[in-house]
């Protein structure tokens, strides 16, 4: 119960959250990073130090010389071995357990499994940066701007227009100045891509070059025949190993003590990576995908206007395209996120406020807010704390 208490906690990443209790200032991709993947890390860093899932990680047995603790200690804390040559013969027969046989072949050294437990944990903080460096860049500017309007309103015709003109008159005053926003975001996407990317190479090199192809290799696997296959889950994360104990005899002389170890760790250990192996190829693509998407709104106006028809409706596409051709990519990224966080019929009123504007050519004030915190916006519109929070009528 304990371990399924301590899985809970990390499930604030992945909470719904509704839109009066956060601002949205992402997609659902850059979301999938830090929320989910995140989320899975930890949850399989906390499994994986259960001990009581599995019972004890690592169990050895020799002829007795020496004590069981001491072998169990001494081969957790330095590194057991297996035979690749020994794999895929028939146990029982040609060999006691795969991976097993004479020592007077190449070895393969399996040190990682203490390891694992911080690795998972690390990699869970290196999904999560990107969204800390551009939740600090964004620094709560959609939630200022929004609040009140995000979620259901129950604001009366009057005072909804009024939070609407203000919001308009804002992104008016504040016009071709938010290419630095946009700056960030992209950045950080990009963030997304290169670390998702660099943990599958990363994953690769502390698995001793093992995980680029293991997921291939479990499906090649899982097609093959029975008596012709060899599980390359069970090469990589072997479960039982032998390791090798050397201490003074009685008389002075170096005496050796093999032990064969159960690692029992490793039925868990095989089953996370081979998720984590598919998780990060889907991550990656998506990632991908998205940076491509964001290209294409950076170098493509007419891609910034069919998004942005597809969010306002109810516009004529002459006032959509106009709009486009007006305003810098900063702007569009802004109006973007504004439309995920207000409903249809508010982001609809809003822009055509804001189109109205542009349209009557109003001068542009030169106290331009790059920030608008609360502090900032409190003089240029003074019903700014009248219109926080939504009122009841």
């Amino acid at each position: 119960m304990a371990v399924f208490g301590l899985v809970s906690a990390v499930a604030g990443f992945v909470k719904v959250r509704y839109l009066q209790d956060k601002a949205i200032i992402d997609n659902m991709v850059f979301r999938c990073h830090y929320r989910i993947t995140s989320a899975i890390l930890f949850a399989c860093c906390i499994i994986v130090t259960a001990n009581n899932l599995i019972g004890d990680p690592i169990s050895c047995i020799n002829d007795g010389a020496v004590p069981i603790h001491v072998i169990n200690t001494y081969c957790w804390i330095t590194y057991t071995f297996t035979l690749p040559g020994q794999h895929g013969r028939t146990m029982g027969t040609e060999v006691a357990h795969s991976g097993l046989g004479n020592d007077n072949q190449e070895r393969t050294y399996h040190s990682y499994y203490q390891w694992v437990p911080f690795m998972l944990f690390f990699q869970g903080l290196l999904f999560y940066v990107p969204h800390w460096i551009w939740k600090n860049w964004e620094e709560g500017r959609m939630r200022m701007i929004t609040e009140g309007m995000r979620g259901v309103s129950t604001a009366s015709p009057a005072e909804r227009k009024a939070r609407h003109e203000r919001l308009a008159q804002y992104l008016y005053d504040s016009v071709n100045t938010h290419n630095t926003y946009s700056f960030g975001y992209f950045i950080c996407e990009a963030l997304n891509f290169v670390n998702v990317v660099g943990n599958i190479f990363f994953v690769d090199k502390f698995l001793g070059g093992a995980f680029l192809t293991y997921g291939s290799e479990v499906l090649k696997f899982s097609n093959m025949n029975q008596e012709n296959r060899s599980d390359p889950m069970i090469e990589i994360f072997p479960r039982v190993t032998k390791c090798t104990f050397h201490k003074y005899g009685s008389s002075g002389s170096i005496q050796k003590h093999d032990a064969l170890c159960v690692l029992a760790l490793n039925i868990l250990n095989e089953k996370i990576y081979i998720f984590l192996w598919f998780w990060f190829i889907a991550l990656a693509v998506a990632s991908g995908l998205a940076i491509v998407y964001s290209a294409a709104i950076v170098m493509m106006p007419t891609t910034r206007e069919a998004v942005l028809k597809r969010r306002f409706r109810k516009a004529d596409p002459t006032d959509v395209c106009n709009l486009i051709r007006r305003v810098q990519i900063g702007d569009f990224l802004m109006i973007h996120l504004l439309g995920q966080n207000l409903n249809v019929t508010s982001y609809g009123e809003m822009l055509h406020t804001f189109i109205n504007m542009l349209d009557e050519g109003r001068p542009i004030s030169g106290d331009t807010p790059s920030a608008p915190s609360t502090l900032e916006m409190a003089p240029m519109y003074p019903a700014i704390e009248k219109y926080g929070k939504e009122t009841e009528t």
